[in-house]
């Protein structure tokens, strides 16, 4: 057993540490070491090779403290899978600058990642990066014209795109915001609608109003959306049109066909802007094969300025138990299918091969038991055979 010691008398604790201490504790639970804090001196203690990447976690969230960043939740996960990522001897490496994370900022210090990104003040509050990633994404969509924003649900994909239009209509980058959503039902009919057009689609498109509605008053949202400033649309409606002075965003864009993402794309104009979200492990679509949010990757990857943002589980900023029970559906899945997730969900992420060998490894190490209908021919071999 080893103790490693260092000084953090120059920080506020609960900033650094959590309320309750609940930032260790996070660290304590995924990995087998006792940290401590005494007299102003942080204290980590265990066997070598896990106090390595323990102390590697809390200097990063060190860093992160010393620029004036209120620790949260997602900066320790985002921490911890760093260092899960980097190896036991992957010290150095830390801070090297890009590691092939697929954003850009690969094994890089969290409070690097965090350099330079906007944030916002709007009527009802204030928009800033609560991840590394949610960072490099609120860059992206500052710095390119067209962003592609993909990863699980809860990541902040379509609020902080939501929260940069805002932000352009009001500094008069743009003279409308535009929002789109395909308009497929997520696994169940709903069956015939009543009312006219606008109440049938509103139902697809009400995450679009929450989102506007937790940014501006509701008589402000009201007037614009009167005056056209601001549209909500399904994606059927966008066809034909030239979108100028715009910015446009395109949400759950994995129930989009390739076509469907065609016509999208190219109906920017002028001084226009397009933000395209999705999770690749929720496609709706009859053939998940045909999404284009899956297809469009390999197909625009290569244009430099098309930027790719992949988010991860440890960017997840909803109740904690989403990540959880996002992992625990990629471990069921990875048992049960031999995949990661039920859609198609192939990704050029650099990240996913790590993530998905991760994932196959807890998979094989699972006990829990599974219902006779999914288990897969490779446990049902083994299970007669024991």
């Amino acid at each position: 057993m080893i103790v490693r010691k260092f000084p953090i008398e120059h920080l506020d604790p609960i900033s650094l540490l959590g309320h309750n201490d609940s930032n260790v504790r996070q660290i304590e639970r995924e990995i087998p070491v006792r940290i401590t804090l005494r007299d102003g001196t942080l204290s980590v203690a265990g066997d070598e090779h896990e106090v390595k990447p323990a102390v590697r976690v809390l200097e990063e969230l060190v860093e992160l403290a010393e620029r004036g960043k209120v620790i949260e939740e997602a900066d320790v996960a985002t921490a911890l899978g760093q260092a899960r990522r980097d190896g036991p001897n992957a010290h150095d490496s830390i801070g090297n600058g890009d590691g092939g994370n697929g954003n850009g900022n690969g094994r890089g210090r969290l409070a690097e990642a965090y350099d330079g990104a906007p944030g916002f003040t709007f009527d009802r509050k204030a928009v800033r990066p609560r991840t590394p990633t949610q960072a490099l994404y609120l860059k992206a969509l500052d710095q390119s014209e067209v962003v592609f924003g993909i990863g699980p649900a809860g990541t902040g994909k379509t609020y902080l795109a939501v929260a940069a239009a805002v932000a352009a209509l009001r500094a008069k980058r743009v003279d409308r915001i535009v929002l789109v959503r395909p308009a497929v039902e997520a696994g169940e009919s709903l069956g015939f609608l009543p009312g006219d057009m606008q109440e049938k689609v509103d139902p697809y498109l009400r995450p679009m109003y929450d989102a506007l509605a937790d940014l501006m008053s509701y008589d402000k949202m009201r007037r614009f959306l009167e005056m056209g400033v601001i549209e909500i649309a399904p994606l059927a409606f966008m066809r034909g049109r030239t979108l100028s002075n715009a910015f446009v965003i395109l949400d759950e864009a994995q129930n989009t066909t390739v076509r469907q993402m065609k016509m999208f794309l190219t109906r920017l104009g002028l001084n226009s802007r397009a933000v395209i979200t999705g999770d690749l492990t929720q496609i709706d679509l009859r053939s998940p094969d045909q999404s284009g949010l899956v297809r469009i990757q390999s197909i625009l990857g290569h244009v430099s300025d098309v930027k790719f943002v992949y988010f991860h589980p440890e960017d997840v900023v909803r109740h904690r138990l989403v990540k959880e029970i996002i992992h625990a559906f990629d471990v069921y899945h990875a048992r049960v299918e031999r995949q990661l997730d039920d859609g198609v969900g192939p990704s050029l992420d650099p990240l996913a091969p790590r993530l998905q060998d991760e994932i196959a490894e807890e998979a094989s190490r699972m006990n829990a038991p599974l219902l006779p209908d999914e288990r897969s021919p490779r446990e049902g071999e083994s299970g007669g055979q024991g």
